[in-house]
């Protein structure tokens, strides 16, 4: 072997350790970051998603709120409307107690509204107009209110839950001497008693 190749051979037993130590001090390249990207879009949607349910509790807050207001609107309709009814007066013919057909339709009313609240009691009152007698008028008075109990009893309102009384010709509703007046005094008239508290609706 000639001492060319002689060197040749020994450059190359050396070089390749060489390379290879160069190969293994080279440093690893690092791990790329984790992208940012991904954590800041699941933040973003995060929030977003906050935001709705935000949104959403209150909008049910409202609508509870908006559903209770209603209902004490509803409530007070109720009472307002059942008051009415037992108030309205009814109205009778010169010198009789018995009972119109639209004084029954609104004794209808008022035994459904009686029906429904059981609670409640009534003080019927009986009037006329000022011809006949203090006496006489007392009495039409009396039979004018019992006539009204009657019926209200034959709709089912126990009689226990109504009281009777007369007043005659002493508390005219108008004053007057023509007919006008005499029509608007000879009536009964209704006092609803225990009605503190919600009332209710007749059933339909």
């Amino acid at each position: 072997m000639t001492r060319r190749t002689l060197v040749l051979a020994l450059m190359t037993t050396l070089a390749v350790p060489a390379l290879d130590a160069c190969h293994r001090s080279k440093p690893e390249p690092e791990a790329a970051p984790a992208a940012t990207t991904t954590t800041v879009d699941m933040s973003a949607a995060q929030r977003r998603a906050d935001s709705v349910a935000a949104a959403d509790a209150a909008r049910r807050r409202a609508d509870s709120l908006a559903a209770l207001r209603n209902a004490g609107a509803d409530a007070e309709r109720a009472r307002v409307e059942a008051l009415q009814t037992l108030a309205q007066k009814v109205y009778f013919d010169y010198d009789k107690d018995a009972l119109r057909d639209d004084v029954r339709a609104v004794l209808d009313a008022k035994a459904a509204v009686l029906a429904a609240n059981p609670a409640v009691t009534l003080v019927v009152t009986g009037h006329t107009d000022e011809r006949g007698t203090a006496e006489y008028n007392l009495a039409l008075g009396q039979r004018r209110a019992a006539q009204v109990k009657r019926y209200l009893v034959s709709k089912g309102i126990s009689e226990t839950r109504m009281a009777t009384q007369s007043m005659g010709d002493s508390q005219p509703a108008v004053q007057g001497t023509d007919e006008a007046a005499y029509q608007q005094n000879r009536r009964a008239e209704f006092e609803a008693m225990n009605t503190a508290g919600a009332l209710m609706r007749p059933r339909s």
